[in-house]
């Protein structure tokens, strides 16, 4: 019981936090629609699976015992933001949109977007393989763990379609949409700000 109610209460905290996948949502949502928004989110929920699977392959323990796996990782995560915030700082204003529209983010490409931005998400990794490995029995039988891994992967995907609703929402999209290139540009900087963290930080130890 003190496991569950530990698992539960770590990962609350640790969806809710502020980070790249909360920016992405909340992007989606406001700049193209609720559909984008929630299909993000549900890209987002899938992405956790990554971190489970190889979590409970052991392959987690290597992550974390092996300086050299974790910083790479932590590489390839803020490449993928770097890149992903450069596009979205090249956002035009609506005028100059209109005459190159590009098109719209397909359900396919949401969804896409969605996964890679957890699966190479490493605050997503450090809370993964902590949590089960500190929190999580040895003892813990391996469907009692994948039910945790399902729990975690539900969490976030209820909380960022609660983000996805709320940042689409008429009212707050007519506010502010006509700001939309300052707004992509800004969550643009958000992403290239948490990339060069992580690259700065990975390169310091």
């Amino acid at each position: 019981m003190t496991e569950l109610l530990a698992v539960v209460t770590i990962t609350i905290f640790a969806v809710i936090s502020p980070g790249p996948d909360f920016a992405m949502v909340t992007r989606n949502s406001l700049l193209l629609s609720r559909r984008a928004g929630v299909l993000t989110a549900l890209g987002i929920a899938a992405g956790v699976w990554v971190h489970v699977a190889y979590t409970l392959l052991g392959v987690g323990l290597l992550v974390r015992q092996s300086l050299f796996l974790f910083t790479l990782l932590k590489l390839v995560g803020a490449a993928y933001l770097i890149w992903l915030g450069i596009q979205m700082l090249r956002a035009k204003p609506a005028e100059e949109a209109a005459l190159a529209a590009p098109p719209a983010l397909s359900d396919l490409g949401a969804l896409r977007m969605g996964f890679l931005t957890n699966a190479l998400n490493p605050k997503t990794t450090i809370f993964v393989v902590s949590l089960f490995m500190q929190v999580v029995e040895p003892t813990t039988s391996l469907p009692v763990q994948m039910a945790y891994g399902a729990f975690i992967s539900a969490t976030h995907l209820i909380w960022f379609t609660i983000v996805a609703l709320f940042f689409s929402s008429g009212t707050v999209r007519r506010r502010l949409i006509a700001l939309r290139h300052w707004i992509d540009r800004a969550f643009g900087a958000l992403l290239v700000g948490f990339g060069v963290l992580l690259t700065t930080v990975s390169m310091s130890r």
